[in-house]
């Protein structure tokens, strides 16, 4: 056999090995231009739209609307409240409403109340837009991690949460492109503010994807009806995942909760997301560009001075989904963020030392912290797709958003408030207290991922013994009736189905 070349080799490192049988392979690339396209440019409108909110802030809308004191973090901590309450609202809606709907409709209405920001005359109409916005926009970012655990296996779902990862810092990127564009070209035209075409203008191009979204989006493998996909391609679909177990999958309920709330999991992983989100503040909270502001960088310099920290995030975030699967490792990956956050730390707590250049370089590095996204949540999914519990899979990531929206709510007023631009010492601090609690509970997970891992394992073995138990009593010849309907992750026989959740948890 020849030795591969450079390119394959390159490719197979970058996408991983093509799938064996040509139906398979058919199948992943359906699904790839489907539901990875609608996932990935509706998040990148999400994103869009959420950046967009400081750039029109600090292009004409702080005067306009006469903000004062902290309301800009107000107005963001009303849309976070809004993404609190709406997160357990989507986790048990998309159980029971087929998900082509709920995403769809959802996309639609956000795409409405982004116009209805261009309306707002004052700081208090923004406050309820952005909290309605907030509840409506929850159902994208855990209900596309749910989708790609869903409908992907294990070793597949690093690079595709890491494309879906940097589609919503394209979205923030090309927010500052396009409001640098509104400025210089619309504003004033018709009697409006730049900033109020922004959002009659991000209201319309979301529209489109919705409508994409109710014609196209597949909903999820068991229960998928969509004409794209063949008789043989839907099976396919659900018997190379790990199989789902009786008594789970999508119920919901009070056994549900119980199942929740009496797993070690939920709490490990929320934990997780929760400490996680923080590590990505100095991006989030728009430190640079409100320290630009504070500084009296010009109008087209702060909305593209910072779309190198985007770019950075962007590159890091791709590069280690790809390492996440090539390696099958997510604790290194994770150990890495952390490390490269204490480097802005220490530029920025020698404020007085160090040039303007510097500041900026601290910040531009302080971008790769979104690598995190994808090894936490491929994390998340690989592990809690072992239970065969969909419901509380479901639940587990939407908590483990909901509740970092908890500590956003909060940590931009109290450590990243606008009127501690351009130092922002407190949020400094924070920052490196969050670096080192969040690389001690990356081990804390690794060690429960090893203990589910063994459960896993020893479920298998116990169905595989009693296969071959059944067997020897001449009933080997029934294997699908005995739950032998193909093969779920590495060779896993859906006869595992069988055995209880609590097994496994």
């Amino acid at each position: 056999m020849s030795k591969p070349t450079f390119s394959r080799r390159l490719a197979v490192a970058v996408w991983g090995e093509k799938a064996e049988s040509k139906v398979e392979r058919k199948l992943v690339a359906k699904i790839d231009a489907v539901i990875l396209t609608y996932c990935c440019v509706s998040f990148f409108f999400n994103y869009l739209d959420r950046a967009a909110l400081a750039n029109a802030y600090v292009s004409g809308m702080q005067k306009d609307l006469k903000f004062v004191g902290n309301q800009y973090n107000v107005v963001v901590t009303c849309l976070t409240v809004g993404y609190i309450i709406g997160g357990p609202i989507h986790a048990v809606a998309i159980q029971k409403i087929a998900p082509r709907w709920w995403f769809s409709t959802m996309c639609l209405l956000w795409a409405g109340l982004t116009m209805c920001c261009a309306a707002a005359q004052k700081y208090q109409d923004l406050c309820v837009i952005r909290f309605f916005q907030g509840m409506v926009e929850a159902s994208t970012y855990s209900g596309t991690q749910y989708v790609i655990g869903s409908w992907y296996k294990p070793e597949e779902m690093g690079k595709r949460t890491g494309l879906f990862a940097a589609s919503g810092m394209a979205g923030t990127m090309f927010s500052g492109i396009m409001m640098t564009a509104i400025y210089k070209t619309v504003d004033g035209h018709a009697g409006l503010a730049g900033w109020r075409w922004l959002f009659i203008i991000l209201g319309l191009i979301t529209i489109p994807i919705a409508l994409f979204g109710f014609a196209l989006f597949p909903d999820l493998p068991e229960t998928t009806t969509a004409r794209w996909l063949t008789t043989e391609e839907k099976e396919l679909a659900v018997s190379r995942l790990p199989p789902k177990r009786n008594g789970a999958g999508h119920s919901i309920g009070w056994d549900l909760i119980r199942r929740v709330l009496l797993s070690p999991a939920f709490y490990v992983f929320t934990m997780l997301w929760v400490v996680g989100g923080a590590l990505e503040a100095f991006s989030t909270q728009s430190c640079m560009l409100l320290m630009m502001n504070a500084l009296g960088f010009s109008v087209p310099q702060k909305n593209t001075y910072t779309l190198g920290i985007t770019a950075v995030g962007i590159f890091c975030t791709l590069l280690t989904s790809v390492l996440i699967d090539f390696s099958g490792k997510h604790v290194p990956w994770g150990l890495v963020a952390c490390g490269l956050q204490l480097i802005p730390c220490i530029i920025l707590l020698c404020w007085n030392q160090v040039s303007v250049g510097a500041k900026l370089a601290a910040y531009y590095i302080a971008g790769s912290a979104y690598m995190i996204q994808p090894v936490i949540f491929t994390f998340a999914n690989k592990t809690l797709g072992k239970t065969g519990d969909d419901a509380m899979r479901a639940m587990t990531l939407y908590a483990m958003n909901s509740m970092s929206s908890v500590l956003f709510a909060f940590w931009g007023l109290i450590l990243y408030p606008a009127t501690d631009a351009p130092r922002f010492f407190k949020g400094t601090i924070a920052m490196l207290v969050v670096s080192v609690v969040l690389a001690l509970w990356i081990i804390i997970t690794w060690r429960l991922e090893i203990s589910i891992n063994k459960k896993y394992l020893a479920a298998i073995e116990q169905s595989e013994s009693r296969g071959k138990e059944e067997g020897l009593h001449g009933d080997g010849d029934g294997d699908d009736e005995k739950g032998y309907a193909g093969t779920g992750e590495k060779g896993v026989p859906h006869s595992v189905k069988e055995q209880p959740v609590a097994t496994v948890l």
